[in-house]
């Protein structure tokens, strides 16, 4: 893939000169991340899901392609070493990225969650040692909410707690599971209490933990549908810097709100380009399968599983992009982005479920994505809460 330009002076990450862009419009620059994503993502896929050394050589060979081809870290600020992408323009082409669970990572978008929050509550000190590190992909960062035998969704009995001392550092002590990436983690986002005792939504801070602290522990792995990826990790009595505080005491509430938002809206967009996936196997295999009494996409069911696919992908895009949009633009989406949370899982599992049924006994093993994008489809479900927590909410605040 030759690299493309655009306005501005590119780059430098890694060592690596980042191409710069053209002015390519939407659908141009879109179609190069599919380009990228199907012919280097997804044949990769396996090396990357395997974890440790593997994973960690397959995604060193990806980021450097990405950088060569100028696609790295689309939406990340300039000054930083990304590119600048507009939101509104980025948006049109995450799908496309999605396609691969990997493919954010791959491509440097992944940190764009824990950029805009440090650049936005982050002490000056944490931004200057951090951010442009993270979007070079020198450092990983994860973020821990969820703690064992308390529900995820209900931050107010949030155990772990902060302690202030008197030099201004604070001393972590907890437990947390279900963090993403913590094992390739630099830097962990923790929620935890620093004031009050549970149950209470008061007196819950964000901190900034790096991995490498004395008192931090990778527990174990938890896997999910037997694939890794998510991790229990354990605080005793970890010493964090004062300026490590992300946002004032107590804001971590707040501050939980808007990352959640912008992540579940991500979420939405990668899951519609998976489900765009399966939906493309699914067509694929329909027209080149042939049975003693013709090929599949002549039978009604299976046309049926075609309609019924494509019409829960066309109902949900622009629940989602309007979510987008309005966050975008500063405004309360809190609604249109559980609703496109909601859809956008529904539609994942169903898409994928459909696929194989249309592949047979084949979209079970391993010679297609369809079983990892099903045990995605399922996972989405309760990922950034569960579907009935955005369901009731929507419903109370229509009824009000």
């Amino acid at each position: 893939m030759k690299p493309f330009t655009s306005q501005g002076a590119a780059p430098t990450v890694e060592g690596t000169a980042a191409a710069t862009r053209t002015e390519l419009d939407p659908a141009e620059l879109r179609e190069h991340v599919t380009t990228f994503v199907t012919e280097q993502v997804m044949p990769q896929e396996g090396r990357l899901d395997a974890g440790g050394a593997t994973a960690d050589a397959a995604l060193t060979e990806l980021r450097a392609a990405a950088k060569t081809a100028g696609l790295w870290a689309l939406p990340l600020p300039i000054e930083l070493g990304g590119q600048g992408l507009p939101f509104a323009d980025y948006v049109q082409l995450a799908e496309a990225e999605g396609a691969s669970d990997h493919g954010p990572t791959a491509l440097g978008s992944a940190s764009l969650l824990d950029v805009r929050m440090l650049q936005q509550h982050a002490r000056d000190r944490v931004r200057d040692s951090y951010l442009k590190r993270l979007i070079s992909g020198e450092l990983r960062a994860a973020y821990a909410m969820t703690e064992p035998e308390t529900p995820g969704t209900d931050p107010a009995l949030t155990a772990t707690r902060a302690i202030a001392q008197p030099d201004g550092s604070w001393t972590l002590t907890g437990r947390k599971w279900f963090v993403s990436g913590a094992a390739d983690a630099d830097l962990i986002a923790v929620l935890a209490r620093t004031d009050g005792a549970a149950p209470s939504r008061d007196g819950l801070s964000l901190l900034l933990v790096p991995t490498d602290s004395p008192g931090f522990r990778i527990v174990r792995e938890v896997p999910v549908f037997g694939i890794g990826g998510q991790w229990e990790i354990t605080f005793d009595d970890v010493r964090v810097p004062g300026d490590h505080l992300i946002g004032e005491p107590g804001a971590a509430l707040r501050i939980a709100g808007q990352r959640l938002q912008l992540g579940r809206t991500l979420r939405c967009l990668r899951w519609l380009g998976q489900a765009e996936r399966a939906f493309g196997l699914m067509c694929d295999r329909a027209r080149s399968r042939t049975q003693s009494r013709g090929p599949l996409a002549d039978r009604q069911l299976v046309q049926q599983h075609v309609f019924e696919s494509l019409l829960a992908i066309r109902s949900t895009r622009p629940l989602v992009h309007k979510a987008a949009a309005l966050i975008e633009a500063g405004h309360d989406a809190r609604t249109e982005a559980a609703l496109a949370k909601v859809a956008a899982a529904r539609t994942l599992q169903q898409v994928a479920d459909a696929a194989i049924q249309v592949y047979g006994a084949a979209g079970l093993g391993p010679d297609t994505a369809l079983p990892s994008l099903l045990r995605m489809g399922r996972m989405a479900r309760l990922l950034d809460g569960p579907d009935e927590l955005h369901i009731e909410a929507v419903a109370r605040r229509v009824l009000r």
